[in-house]
């Protein structure tokens, strides 16, 4: 008998520490990165192998994975910059493209290589869905088979007068036209050299369209707003293994008076579609007057050893976080419900360097992270501004890489 209660409390024990293991919460940040910090006339420039810049053009958010070469790819936003160029808040809905740059190491040292897309216009048709621009890539690989996500728009012209849309500017009509579509493909290499078939509609759009005025083509009164109200945008799709299902969680926005970020999820049984919006919202966090929080920018992803759902975004007034406005960790078991994570805070907005210097940032924006096959996290990808970004027009904006850790207290 004895010999059964030892067994037993011997089974039970590990069976414990298994549910420990699997329950146990990622506790993470982005780690340091080599280089030296520089203060000049015009700013702090930091000069290092794990940024990616161009003088000549806006740097944004990238998206990387590793492809059958063995290499590491990155995917990222460009637009123009440059005396003359609109500023930084227009030209992102004016001339977006995106961009490739390949590096050996998944942290430093990415190189240009060329653009991968243009607005559809750039190559003739100003009437395509995404003619005026491309932005806000998202690479997955899924299978054998890599999936490029993205955001377009285009200018639906002028409204007449008189019109919900009458008055409303070029640039707001761009943005209030913005859809997510994919392209699939065998090889990255088909990606890089446009062996690839454009896609001629987008894979979602949003179903409400509601604010009180300056609004193109409104839903009826009374309609009630859902998460892609008036904009679909800023895809990051995750595999959900419990029902073999593909989650794409997106962004739209709502107007209580201003503009509030809010997010939704749609569902397929393949990852290039056709999505199913849900009509719940995610990442359900509340002001104090019952607001939800304004937020941006999700990645989400599916954790193998703890068998939880993360999603790192940006957290416009502090209250994932916790701490302050940054870059916070939500965490879920079905990938519906979330609650903040034990550590909320992924980042400050800053960056750390490894000799010990603190960088403050005004903007640290389009989280993406490389994961290894279990979905544990080595990389992450964020888009940088030292400096308010709103109005430049210098191209002073960049790409960060950094590896991932675990959290210490600090």
């Amino acid at each position: 008998m004895k010999r059964v209660l030892l067994a037993v409390m011997a089974v039970s024990s590990l069976l414990a520490g298994c549910n420990l293991i699997m329950n146990r919460e990622l506790h993470i940040e982005p780690g340091f990165i080599a280089g030296v910090v520089d203060s000049t006339d015009a700013g702090v420039f930091i000069n290092s192998p794990s940024i990616l810049r161009d003088s000549n053009e806006f740097v944004w958010g990238g998206s990387c994975v590793q492809a059958e070469d063995g290499r590491y790819h990155l995917f990222y936003s460009m637009f123009e910059a440059g005396p003359g160029k609109p500023s930084f808040t227009d030209s992102w809905l004016l001339s977006s493209k995106i961009a490739h740059a390949v590096s050996d190491y998944p942290d430093r040292d990415f190189r240009f290589t060329n653009i991968v897309l243009n607005g559809a216009a750039h190559d003739g048709d100003s009437s395509a869905w995404d003619a005026q621009g491309v932005h806000n890539p998202h690479i997955k690989k899924f299978g054998s088979r890599y999936y490029l996500y993205y955001i377009g728009s285009r200018d639906p012209g002028e409204e007449p007068e008189g019109s919900p849309g009458y008055g409303v500017s070029k640039r707001d009509r761009i943005q209030q036209s913005q859809q997510i579509a994919v392209i699939n493909v065998d090889k990255i290499s088909d990606l890089v050299n446009g062996n690839f078939i454009r896609p001629e509609k987008p894979l979602l759009s949003p179903r409400t369209r509601v604010k009180p005025d300056h609004v193109l083509n409104p839903s009826p009164p009374g309609t009630v707003a859902k998460p892609d109200n008036l904009v679909m945008v800023n895809p990051s799709v995750t595999y959900r293994p419990s029902d073999r299902k593909y989650l794409l969680y997106f962004k739209g926005n709502l107007w209580d008076p201003h503009w509030r970020g809010v997010h939704g999820v749609a569902i397929s049984d393949h990852p290039d579609g056709p999505f199913e919006a849900d009509d719940r919202f995610m990442f359900d966090i509340r002001m104090p007057d019952g607001k939800l929080a304004s937020a941006e920018d999700p990645f989400v992803w599916f954790h193998a050893p703890s068998k939880r759902f993360y999603a790192i975004f940006k957290d416009f007034t502090g209250r994932f976080t916790g701490t302050g406005p940054g870059l916070a960790l939500l965490t879920s078991l079905d990938g519906f419900d979330w609650q903040r994570s034990i550590n909320p805070l992924f980042s400050k907005k800053e960056i750390r360097m490894e000799n010990g210097t603190i960088v403050p940032l005004s903007n640290l924006e389009r989280p993406q992270v490389l994961l290894d096959d279990n979905g544990d996290p080595l990389v992450f990808y964020g888009a940088i501004s030292i400096s308010p970004v709103g109005g430049k027009t210098d191209g002073s904006t960049f790409n960060l890489q950094v590896r991932i850790q675990e959290k210490t207290l600090r």
